[in-house]
């Protein structure tokens, strides 16, 4: 990688464009990049490193340190352009930050915020001209990223090299060299292979920890299975103890001994308490039988006593039985005479009923005469049938002209109706018709009013909007004011502090000298004359707060810049639509109107507007209306014809019904004789035949009952004589009901049962022998069941309680056997992952240099480093030192792998590195940083790297040592390298001609060029 030119406009303290131009710098090979403190030598390499990665040295690298120039107008955008040449190709590549810019309208006040820009251009060599590759920031540093395969903190160190740095990793311990050279040569990959296995150790001890509380938990349910007072204590372990696992089942296999013995013992009482309460129980048994015995005998004797005071009840019971069973043969025949008697009585009762119904000559005719004259009034009724039609035929015609007189009506109101509506039919007619035209004009009117209506609106939102603005845009122009103000003084206030520190900044330094360490500036452990501060010495802190409250000032000035443009141009565009640009709004109102005449103006459009929308929403009724009365005009013609053709046709029929009518009612009048009606005639006759018939029928009735009634009064004297009674009222009073006989036969038989049953059990022998007995002792017989009882209850519970703790030990143990099964291969598993862990981790017993995977990953590579640089240092040190890569063991607990040491030829031993003086750890850093340069060249795919820059550290080496370094430097053009020095030291500007010059100045720092042979400006 070479560099040809650097373009930086407004970056870091450069207000204008400055120009560097390196192919100029490297035709020497050497040169030298001077300038005094602040005046930007660090932002030359700044602005390489953001034009091909966008960004600066980490170091720099905060949202506090703005890559902009404060000195810079507002009208000059920061940019970086660098030309440069990576595997053959020539590109250019020219990066804007994001940063405000003012606003391109011309009325447009403020500023507005412009993305980052990035361009990649590629030098045609055959066409002599640039050619665009990309313009996307991600394009572009993958690109430049492949090109030069290496990364920003790669680049800082190799092509940017850090004098200070690499003088720190000289003497640093282990772990601070693991850091940096992790960075340069990404050994990520083996640090995630560490980090995998401590994230797999933690994770299976995780799970041997999880095994362990399961076991734990078990062996706790265990503890509370057992009986606390008789088993053993279990083992004092925690989760991941070694030997827990054997000690848990060692514990339960003592557990479930112990319960198993106190079960047997359990089921030896059981047994016995069992034996004792069947004894009890035998003998309790036998004293409740003789007791039942003895009750038994004495119940059938009260029984027996009982029987032979109800006997003679039983007796007359008997009697009435036996009685009842003779009387139920001349029962027939007195249900016989009942029935006859009953059907006689009916008989008669029917006979007076009919004959009161009946003429008085006809209260003694006979049944055969009563017949003869139904029979007559029968034949009269069958005659009365055609009158009955005639009469229902004259109804039907009177039905019917009443209901021609009711149509007659109806059509004579229809003709009336007709005759009035259709009088006033032209009137209405046109009254419709001007309706319809009104609507319509109001309907165009509605159109018209409403493109006007809502252009007033939003003008009269437009001018409430203006005049809020207006106010609000005064306030913030005075507020911006007064930012603006404040943020010019306190700038003011900060430039002149810094002036006043820069000026005394020797002073400053001078306080910072310790004996014997070396100077920041000159590089010398030697500090005969230091500088002294003078009154009003400006502190950093001060300096600091003078630019903290300039970058609030200006950050306040920049958001009241931003208000206020905002409110000017909503106040413009507010002013702008109160203007009345609309179509048809301007009539009546002018342009500068304000609100009160805006508002008037909006609600006289609306008022006329809802007006006539109101009549126009009108039209399509009025329409419908006229339709409707067109319609309505055809239907009274066609009704009016309609009626006048029905009253035509009713004339004639009622001539026709008059005529029928009048033969109807002369035969009519013949046949109801002195009846109202032919129907109330017929129905007469109807009654008569009726009664008669019915008279007729009860004479009869009462001839054949009387008959029967005395057939049945033989039958049963007869019947009553037979069974032996006296009269046919003794036998009906000895009759018993179903139920009374029923009752009294259950009497009787219960009576029998019960002497059966107590003759038996007084023939019992058990009975009357336990009679003969002393009573039974019932209470002391059940007082030692009871005894008996409890205590096989608790030997029960208490063999029960022991079967259930043997066998829930026994599943406990089991359970624990199983997770002991299952947590081996996961403690096997956590084994071995441990075992590697630690030892890529460096704390295994078994690394015995305790270096970690990615320390002996980089120990090799600072073997390369170290071989490198020493081909130089021995060089700077005429043969003397060289470094080599010591991989001893620290002492305590730190880390090893990472040693330096540095061999002197003169003496035959090897030394720390901390132990070199400051002018031999200058050139032994040099030599360090080449060569680490050269290797991390290598590792990127050996991409030429044509341009270096080395920063500081030249003051502290003495003329010899200064001749053979840059002897070192000048060595480096024979590989075709041009090397920039970055040093305040003034004998070296006499050394190297070629130089770079960075002049300070109060408005933006400027770069000067001078060739070798040129005079100092």
């Amino acid at each position: 990688m070479r560099l040809h030119r650097l373009t930086i406009t407004a970056f870091g303290p450069f207000a204008t464009t400055q120009t560097v131009d390196f192919d100029a710098l490297s035709t020497a090979g050497l040169f030298l990049l001077h300038g005094p403190t602040g005046a930007g030598k660090t932002s030359v390499l700044d602005a390489v490193c953001y034009a091909l990665y966008g960004a600066v040295p980490g170091a720099r690298q905060s949202p506090g340190a703005p890559l902009r120039s404060d000195h810079a107008s507002s009208g000059t955008a920061t940019e970086v352009a660098l030309e440069l040449t990576v595997g053959g190709r020539r590109f250019e590549i020219t990066r804007r930050p994001a940063q405000q810019r003012p606003k391109k309208r011309a009325k447009a006040k403020g500023f507005t915020m412009e993305k980052a820009q990035s361009l990649l251009r590629e030098y045609d060599a055959e066409r002599a001209e640039w050619r665009a590759l990309s313009r996307s920031h991600q394009e572009i540093g993958e690109e430049i990223g492949q090109l030069l395969g290496m990364s920003r903190e790669q680049f800082c160190q190799v092509v940017l090299l850090p004098q200070g740095d690499f003088a720190r990793f000289l003497r640093a311990d282990a772990e601070a060299r693991g850091k940096l050279l992790g960075t340069l040569f990404d050994t990520r990959r083996f640090a995630a292979v560490e980090e995998r296995l401590a994230e797999l150790r933690r994770a299976a001890e995780h799970r041997v920890r999880a095994g362990d509380d399961r076991l734990l938990g078990v062996a706790q349910r265990i503890a509370q299975a057992a009986d606390g007072s008789s088993a053993p204590s279990p083992p004092e372990r925690r989760p991941g103890d070694a030997g827990l696992a054997q000690a848990v089942l060692e514990w339960a296999a003592v557990a479930r001994s112990t319960a198993q013995e106190r079960a047997d013992i359990a089921e030896s009482a059981l047994t016995a308490a069992e034996s004792r309460r069947a004894d009890a129980r035998r003998e309790l048994d036998s004293v409740h039988e003789l007791a039942r015995l003895q009750r038994r005998f004495a119940d059938t004797r009260l029984r027996a006593e009982a029987l032979e005071a109800r006997r003679a009840e039983r007796d007359r019971g008997q009697a009435l039985l036996e009685r009842a069973h003779k009387a139920e043969l001349v029962a027939p025949a007195l249900a016989l005479r009942e029935e006859a008697e009953e059907a006689h009585r009916e008989a008669c009762d029917e006979y007076d009923r009919t004959r009161a119904l009946l003429p008085a000559d006809l209260a003694e005719a006979g049944a055969e005469q009563l017949a003869s004259l139904e029979r007559a009034m029968r034949q009269e009724l069958g005659a009365l049938d055609a009158a009955r039609r005639a009469e229902l035929r004259s109804a039907e015609i009177t039905e019917e002209r009443a209901e021609l007189d009711r149509q007659a009506r109806a059509d004579e109101e229809i003709l009336q109706d007709a005759a009035g509506w259709l009088a006033g039919w032209e009137s209405e007619r046109r009254a419709l018709r001007d309706r319809i035209e009104a609507a319509q004009e109001a309907a165009t009117r509605a159109e018209q009013l409403a493109g006007q209506l809502e252009p007033a609106r939003q003008r009269l939102e437009a001018a409430v909007r203006r005049d809020s603005l207006e106010a609000a845009a005064d306030d913030a122009e005075r507020r911006l004011r007064r930012v603006r103000d404040h943020a010019n003084i306190a700038h003011e206030s900060w430039l002149e502090l810094r002036e006043r520190r820069l000026r005394g900044m020797a002073a400053e330094l001078s306080a910072r000298l310790v004996d014997g360490e070396p100077c920041a500036v000159c590089g010398s452990a030697a500090h005969p004359e230091p500088a002294r501060a003078a009154d009003g010495q400006v502190e950093p802190a001060a300096e600091e707060a003078a630019l903290t409250a300039y970058q609030r000032a200006a950050k306040a000035r920049d958001t009241a810049e931003r208000e206020h443009v905002a409110l000017v141009e909503r106040y413009a565009a507010a002013r702008e639509a109160a203007g009345g640009a609309g179509v048809g709004v301007s009539v009546g109102v002018g342009s500068g109107s304000g609100v009160a005449e805006l508002t008037s103006f909006a609600r006289e459009l609306e008022r006329e507007y809802t007006e006539v929308h109101r009549l126009a929403a009108g039209t399509h009724a009025a329409r419908e209306a006229l339709d409707r009365a067109e319609r309505e005009h055809e239907k009274r013609l066609a009704a009016r014809q309609q009626a006048e053709r029905r009253v035509a046709a009713r004339t004639s029929r009622r001539e026709a019904l008059d005529r029928e009518q009048g033969a109807l009612r002369a035969e009519l009048s013949r046949a109801r004789g002195d009846a109202e009606s032919v129907a109330e005639r017929a129905a007469q006759l109807e009654r008569r035949a009726h009664w008669l018939a019915e008279a007729a029928e009860a004479v009869r009735a009462v001839d054949t009952t009387a008959l029967q009634l005395k057939e049945a009064h033989g039958r049963l004297a007869s019947a009553a004589f037979r069974a032996g009674f006296d009269t046919p009222q003794a036998a009906a009073a000895a009759l018993l009901t179903d139920r009374d006989r029923r009752e009294l036969q259950y009497r009787l038989d219960e009576f029998q049962a019960e002497a059966a049953a107590v003759a038996d059990r007084l023939a019992e022998p058990d009975a009357r022998a336990a009679a003969e007995r002393p009573p039974a002792g019932t209470a002391a017989a059940q007082d030692a069941h009871d005894r008996a009882e409890r205590a096989l209850r608790d030997a029960s519970a208490t063999a029960v309680a022991a079967r259930d703790r043997r066998a829930e030990l026994g599943r406990l143990s089991r359970l624990a056997e199983t997770e002991v099964r299952a947590l081996g291969p996961v403690r096997e598993e956590y084994d071995r992952v441990a075992c590697l862990a630690g030892l890529t981790a460096g704390t295994s017993a078994d690394n015995e240099r305790r270096m970690r995977l990615e320390s002996y990953v980089l120990a090799a590579r600072l073997e390369q480093v170290a071989a490198a640089a020493t081909v130089r240092l021995q060089r700077m040190s005429s043969g003397r030192y060289a470094l080599v890569h010591s991989d001893a063991r620290a002492g305590g607990l730190r880390r090893s792998g990472l040693g330096l040491q540095v061999v002197d030829a003169w003496t035959g031993s090897a030394r720390d590195t901390a132990t070199l003086s400051g002018g031999e750890t200058f050139f032994a850093s040099l030599a360090l940083a080449l060569g680490l340069a050269d290797v991390v060249t290598d590792e990127a795919g050996g991409v030429r790297l044509d341009t270096l820059f080395i920063d500081e550290g030249f003051g502290s080496l003495d003329d010899q040592t200064l001749d053979e370094v840059l002897d070192v430097l000048d060595a480096l053009r024979e590989r075709d390298r041009s090397v920039g020095i970055v040093s305040h030291v003034a004998d070296l500007r006499r050394r190297i001609p070629t130089q770079l010059e960075i002049v300070k100045e109060r408005h933006g720092s400027a770069v000067r060029q001078r060739a070798a042979g040129e005079p100092e400006a």
